[in-house]
């Protein structure tokens, strides 16, 4: 049955749960079918805009990387992959249900208000699990590290709720997605940081404040434009290819914000439908849906950020001490990396590049480090993802949350009483706690 539900994919699946959503908040039935199908227009959309990046991108990275002269022994496999390894584990098999029964008893007892419809992404609780069971050889500690970093997520994405809201422009949501989440503790410590610093405190340069100053060139389609030639002059192209690098890039600034808003329409009536309904039967009590953090990516400062990042990225894998990861597989959706970031910054353009940058150095050492786990997780998984005893990672299991929670779970007994009271603490403390908007 849990096969079967992943094998549906985003596309259909969150649209149906969307759909099923809609009508327990009481939406009229064709009202309610259309909110589901525009929501999963707006995935396909999104995830066609992902391909075009990934097949365009791809061959310039490759080229960058050999004009570099990198040479890294861990090979990046990507999200993709990397969420079938983490099903095809043990603990991976009863993820969802154990982490689904536990958002609701979290929902029932208050100590959160989000409800995580995002269960695709419940794989990055799977790869902190499968890790804490190979350490400690235990499957209970393996799912009670899965919880732990679900418990985090949950945490993370009622403290962020209202900037989330703000970026997206959709009332209601909340990013409870595995990575992302890891993120923040990041992001928040850098944005006490930076208002601190004379330039920096009190002063904001999102694109729009670009745009403003600059004029056109702060226009994202000038943005993508400028990006591209980049990208072609550091991957050595000729005008034919770099003008067609150009385009792309320029398409993905412009088109990944209108897929964004396709979602939102069909989260909006749903949206409001949950509020005339919480307020009825619950006296207002607040609930959020906990979306994949897709749904941030249409913010031109993710895009743009997400983007300088791959040549960045490059760069900081061959000369990190520590680091034996080649990026390649998730470098074209690096912006899925950023989003938190200009959510805990508001759009800041300087502000997210430097913390996007000091984030992926935490994700080259955390997924250096996990690189035997995940290889050994993926040969017992039937993938064959490595060849010939080499080992592989991907930078989406370079996971702060999970790399803190299997550290402290792979102790043992002390260390597991450690994380879950750490995370009780954490649940407990931050409270209702959220970041204003």
């Amino acid at each position: 049955m849990i096969d079967y539900i992943l094998s549906l994919g985003g596309t259909v699946f969150v649209p149906i749960i969307m759909f099923f959503i809609a009508l327990i908040f009481r939406i009229p039935f064709f009202q309610a079918v259309k909110a589901g199908v525009t929501i999963g227009i707006g995935f396909v959309g999104m995830g066609l805009v992902i391909v075009m990046a990934i097949d365009s991108l791809n061959p310039a990275i490759k080229l960058m990387i050999e004009r570099f002269g990198l040479h890294l022994n861990l090979l990046d496999v990507g999200a993709g992959p990397a969420s079938g390894v983490g099903y095809a584990t043990a603990v991976g098999a009863v993820v969802i249900p154990v982490v689904f029964l536990f958002n609701i008893v979290l929902l029932v007892t208050r100590l959160t208000k989000t409800m995580n419809v995002d269960i695709y992404n419940y794989w990055h609780y799977a790869i902190t699990g499968a890790i804490a069971n190979i350490l400690t050889g235990s499957m209970i500690y393996g799912v009670i590290a899965a919880v732990c970093h679900a418990a985090l997520s949950l945490k993370v994405a009622d403290l962020t709720a209202r900037r989330v809201q703000k970026i997206v422009g959709l009332e209601g949501i909340s990013i409870p997605q595995g990575w992302g989440t890891s993120s923040v503790p990041i992001a928040l410590l850098l944005e006490w940081v930076y208002e601190r610093i004379p330039f920096m405190k009190n002063h904001s340069i999102d694109a729009s404040e670009i745009q403003k100053r600059f004029g056109m060139i702060g226009d994202p389609v000038i943005i993508g434009v400028i990006l591209g030639i980049i990208f072609g002059l550091a991957a050595g192209y000729g005008f034919k290819d770099l003008a067609s690098l150009v385009i792309t890039v320029a398409a993905i600034m412009v088109l990944f914000p209108r897929m964004i808003r396709l979602i939102v329409e069909g989260l909006l009536p749903i949206s409001e439908g949950a509020r005339t309904f919480l307020q009825k039967h619950f006296h207002g009590r607040e609930f959020y849906i906990g979306l994949d953090s897709a749904v941030t990516l249409g913010h031109p400062t993710t895009i743009a950020v997400g983007l300088l990042l791959i040549p960045i990225m490059l760069i900081t894998a061959g000369l990190l001490p520590g680091n034996q990861v080649l990026p390649l597989a998730d470098l074209p959706v690096a912006p899925f990396f950023v989003c938190m970031a200009t959510v805990i910054h508001r759009g800041d353009f300087l502000r997210t590049l430097i913390t996007s940058f000091i984030t992926m150095i935490f994700v080259l050492l955390i997924s250096t480090h996990f690189a035997p786990y995940f290889t050994q997780m993926a040969a017992q998984g039937g993938f064959s993802l490595a060849k010939d005893g080499s080992q592989i990672t991907a930078l989406s299991v370079g996971n702060p949350f999970g790399w803190s929670i299997t550290e402290l779970v792979g102790m043992g007994l002390i260390g597991t009483i450690v994380c879950i009271g750490i995370t009780a603490l954490v649940v407990i403390g931050l409270g209702k706690r959220e970041l204003s908007a």
